[in-house]
């Protein structure tokens, strides 16, 4: 995701998993393109620039890890908190994976429904 508008509107229209150390917003695109698309955000309330920037390396890292695993349609956010800058990596993929794993539940839900 580049755009603040993909942000904008993962975010406030996508399904919402959440853990201690991050966030994840997933909704799914009516026009899927050639993979799920994804975006980070992670603001200076994790800390300084090295700091911040730690997490990002984890994060991409990570995501990119799951891209196999999630919809091909999807756009999801992926947020950090605070506590991410003190989590170690193994940490941050398992609250990940469950945030992932909540925000689809939520996101077949509100398609079923």
């Amino acid at each position: 995701m580049r755009r603040p508008a993909e942000f904008e509107r993962a975010v406030r229209r996508g399904a919402r998993g959440g853990r201690e150390s991050l966030v994840v917003h997933l909704v799914t695109e009516t026009d899927p393109g050639p993979g799920p698309v994804v975006g980070l955000v992670v603001s200076k309330g994790i800390g300084n620039a090295v700091t911040r920037n730690r997490v990002k390396r984890r994060l991409r890292a990570l995501v990119r890890e799951r891209l196999a695993t999630m919809p091909a349609d999807a756009g999801v956010v992926v947020r950090a908190l605070p506590p991410a800058a003190v989590r170690d990596y193994a940490s941050l993929g398992e609250d990940l994976d469950i945030a992932l794993r909540v925000a689809a539940k939520r996101a077949r839900q509100r398609a079923g429904a």
